[in-house]
């Protein structure tokens, strides 16, 4: 059985990706592909584990740092850009869409065999974001049920998407009605105003400090559909019921959320786009051991923070790491060595 061919990545050099062929769309859109990337390692790093990474709504992996701070811990790194997603994504498919989060169990299976062959008896930890926050749960919940815990040993959420923002009396009408919507429109997008407070905030051709494309990562985000909004409601349900991923957790979020159409400061020190009280309220649903952190002055994706709350967010996983019996570390607790400055 041949192994993975990988392939130069767009990050350069330093990265390397290899492309998940997944069959024939179940929503109809032709045929999907999910596009896994590793940082490659370096000769002078020790590898003692690996860490598997994947994205939210309207984003795909672009943070080397996070990929430099796992290495440095001893960890391998990877990153998942899911079906229709950031590279995966490919002409006429509708960004971003799925009918059932279930449907991402494909690619990350392949993903984490693709992983624990490259690194055969070592402790592998999953990290993401927002939507991915969501999705990683429900999956691991899947795989504990099935008695399919290893290799997986820990779990990081960097903002998970845990509930639908707004109003207890909004957030109800229109659950049942997009139930109804994604049976007879799927693929329509809701009419929401257009913003990019967030991506001014992130973005260095804005108020941001980081350079990503804006094509495969809009500053007014992707268009939200009713057949994926529906799709992550059932998954909030569930989640909402209680799982067990299986595995310790460690949730890092904000210290609190902003609601602005224009960029501000305010804007630059807090969650943009999540409700971090719900954050905080659903994160014992997942089970087993979660460690919650709230990173004063984040912003949505935390490792994208100003330097001294990504540093706090960084030195928060650091710790989380060192203690997890069995999760690799390339510094021993209580090493004076001095933690790698995080900047873009």
């Amino acid at each position: 059985m041949h192994g993975p061919d990988w392939q130069p990545d767009i990050l350069g050099d330093g990265y390397a990706q290899t492309t998940l062929d997944l069959g024939g769309d179940p929503d109809g859109e032709g045929p999907v592909t999910a596009v896994l990337v590793r940082r490659e390692p370096r000769a002078d790093e020790d590898v003692r584990g690996a860490m598997l990474y994947v994205h939210g709504f309207s984003d795909y992996f672009f943070q080397t740092a996070l990929a430099d701070f796992a290495a440095a811990r001893g960890l391998a790194f990877y990153a998942l850009d899911l079906r229709k997603c950031g590279r995966a994504r490919r002409p006429g498919q509708t960004a971003h869409y799925v009918s059932d989060l279930a449907l991402y169990d494909a690619e990350l299976e392949r993903s984490l065999a693709v992983v624990a062959a490259a690194h055969p008896d070592l402790p592998v930890v999953l990290m993401a974001h927002s939507t991915g926050g969501l999705v990683l749960p429900l999956w691991l919940d899947r795989r504990r049920a099935a008695g399919r815990v290893a290799p997986v040993t820990g779990l990081i959420l960097n903002s998970p998407w845990f509930d639908l923002q707004g109003k207890a009396f909004q957030r109800g009408p229109l659950t049942q009605a997009l139930r109804v919507l994604a049976r007879v429109a799927p693929m329509r997008p809701l009419k929401l105003p257009p913003s990019t407070v967030y991506g001014d905030s992130v973005y260095a051709g804005r108020k941001g400090e980081w350079d990503f494309d804006t094509e495969l990562k809009p500053l007014t985000g992707f268009p939200v559909t009713h057949g994926w909004l529906n799709a992550v409601r059932r998954g909030h349900a569930r989640l909402h019921r209680g799982l067990d991923v299986g595995v310790p957790s460690l949730v890092l979020r904000s210290d609190s959320s902003h609601w602005a159409s224009t960029w501000s400061e305010q804007a630059n020190r807090a969650d943009t786009v999540l409700d971090v009280d719900q954050i905080a309220r659903w994160s014992g649903c997942l089970g087993h051991e979660t460690t919650v952190v709230p990173i004063p002055g984040a912003r949505h994706d935390v490792v994208l923070s100003d330097l001294d709350a990504r540093e706090h967010a960084y030195a928060e996983m650091a710790s989380w790491l060192d203690r997890r019996q069995g999760a690799a570390s390339a510094t021993p607790p209580g090493s004076a060595e001095e933690e790698p400055v995080v900047t873009p």
